[in-house]
């Protein structure tokens, strides 16, 4: 018998009218994409880490070596890019064990962290081009995960 069939024979014979119990909606498949979203911000984070740690200590590993020139957006000066990149870092991996906990406020700090990626990976791009658009893709899909369907981890 299903929880409907059960709750208005509950209220048969009583005088009552039959309940119903509201259903929980079901979430869709996108909740793999918001766990996905989660994992990913955390790769994102390391990879953030990894990408600044190198800007402050091998300089020459990038292409354009702080000067203005037709491949950059503005001067880079990689020292203080490089801490912006570990810092970003170090954020993503902890918002992104919040959005796999179903964290509303993970949730939105996680889209304004993937946004703030992929602004700070344009700016960056001049340095390390193909990385810096890989980013920025992976990013955009976090972005939407937590935004249209961030909401079906938290109801599972």
């Amino acid at each position: 018998m299903s929880e409907t069939q059960a709750s208005q024979s509950a209220g048969a014979g009583t005088g009552r009218p039959p309940q119903h119990v509201a259903e929980r909606p079901r979430p869709t498949g996108w909740v793999g994409w918001v766990i996905f979203a989660g994992v990913a911000m955390i790769v994102l984070g390391a990879f953030q880490i990894i990408e600044g740690l190198v800007a402050i200590y091998q300089r020459s590993f990038y292409v354009a070596h702080g000067t203005v020139s037709g491949t950059q957006i503005w001067a880079v000066n990689y020292n203080a890019w490089g801490w912006t990149h570990f810092g970003l870092g170090v954020v993503l991996v902890l918002v992104g064990f919040g959005v796999m906990a179903g964290q509303t406020w993970a949730r939105v700090a996680g889209i304004v962290l993937a946004v703030a990626s992929a602004v700070i990976n344009l700016a960056f791009i001049g340095a390390y081009p193909v990385w810096s658009i890989i980013i920025i893709a992976l990013d955009v899909l976090v972005i939407y995960a937590l935004a249209v369907h961030g909401r079906e981890v938290s109801q599972v």
